[in-house]
């Protein structure tokens, strides 16, 4: 007698929905890591320089804003291999990943911080 698979494939199908259903599934915009990078130093033994990301796509580096571009084009030209990048708690998830694209293409290698709210280097409006 052979198996019939339709029953297999209900059970298997009510159990994903119900899977689904049950768990719960934290956005992307909320992925929290932790990273303490307050003691890293460059190869050099001289403290990595700080950047903040800023929820608008600015870079503050040096009491500057900075576009990403022109940033890594800066760094590079001081040979600045290593960079400590800090983040400000309301940063959108694609920002913070496009900056990190684009400081690896460029060959700087960033250690993030993610700010804390106690901890946020920009003034609050």
């Amino acid at each position: 007698m052979p198996i019939r698979m339709t029953p297999l494939i209900d059970v298997v199908f009510i159990l994903l929905v119900f899977f689904m259903v049950t768990s719960y599934l934290l956005p992307t915009g909320y992925l929290e890591l932790e990273n303490d990078t307050s003691t890293s130093r460059g190869a050099d033994g001289e403290p990595l320089p700080q950047l903040q990301l800023l929820a608008g796509g600015e870079i503050r580096w040096q009491d500057q804003d900075w576009q990403v571009d022109e940033l890594s084009r800066q760094l590079v030209s001081t040979g600045q291999r290593d960079v400590r990048l800090a983040t400000d708690g309301d940063v959108p998830l694609e920002r913070f990943t496009l900056t990190l694209s684009t400081l690896d293409n460029a060959g700087i290698n960033a250690q993030w911080k993610r700010s804390t709210p106690e901890s946020k280097t920009t003034p609050q409006p």
